[in-house]
């Protein structure tokens, strides 16, 4: 009898709005379980590698380095100013600036060095000449973690500018995308970027930063709960909220 009102005529756009509401919040808690599943795999990446002992690159560059983000790592090298780049958009506190990016080379090779936030000095488009002023010359040992770029920018941000006969160099990225980078630099560099240790007390630029990373499971697993709880209710309640209409 429910199910052949549910049908009829006069209820049938509200039964197909029930069903589809329940379909989709069925929908949205199998998604929550999905991102639950990511953040585990992250979640084991981060520590895993965290475990693990420090990498030298200078003695062993491993050829599935792209697959260690977040391990510990210390290289020996000299960095090349003329290549180095920017980081458009980072803060310290609430003063806008840069970060500085510059290539280390080392054993025949080089990997891109995150050096830390420099002050924007009221520049929207800084010259690569003021950031000499940073130059560290001279082998050079820096100690962190490795990372991986940033080939697309985040929801809502901004992509970086192509390559043209007009504008065939970046100085300034919105994303810190290794591969593009690399297609201007005149040599091979790493598809990791190195991320040095912070020291609290530094207060000369580049000043170096370290993300923090939550190794929780967030509530994902709770918003699940959550939508199923709503797709019940729905599935459920409609039929007798319908017999309460007799």
């Amino acid at each position: 009898m429910i199910l052949k009102k549910m049908f009829s005529r006069t209820w049938l756009f509200t039964t197909l709005l029930v069903l589809g509401g329940t379909a989709l919040c069925i929908r949205l808690g199998f998604w929550q379980f999905d991102r639950l599943d990511q953040r585990r795999v992250f979640n084991a990446q981060v520590s895993s590698m965290r475990a693990a002992e420090i990498l030298v690159l200078n003695k062993n560059l491993p050829a599935d380095i792209s697959s260690m983000e977040w391990r510990a790592v210390t290289v020996t090298g000299e960095y090349d100013f003329e290549n180095q780049v920017v980081l458009r958009n980072q803060y310290l506190g609430d003063q806008y600036g840069y970060h500085l990016i510059t290539p280390l080379l080392f054993s025949g090779t080089a990997v891109l060095v995150d050096r830390g936030w420099i002050p924007a000095d009221g520049s929207a488009a800084p010259e690569r000449s003021a950031w000499r002023k940073y130059d560290e010359p001279g082998l050079i040992t820096v100690t962190g973690q490795i990372r991986l770029g940033q080939a697309k920018p985040v929801f809502g941000g901004v992509a970086d500018a192509e390559f043209s006969l007009a504008q065939p160099r970046l100085d300034a990225w919105n994303n810190l995308n290794l591969t593009r980078i690399s297609e201007q630099t005149p040599y091979p560099i790493l598809s990791v970027y190195i991320q040095p240790n912070a020291n609290q007390s530094d207060s000369v630029p580049p000043i170096p930063s370290q993300p923090v990373v939550d190794l929780t499971e967030g509530s994902h697993f709770g918003y699940a709960l959550q939508w199923f709880t709503f797709a019940a209710i729905l599935f459920a309640g409609y039929p007798y909220f319908l017999r309460k209409q007799e």
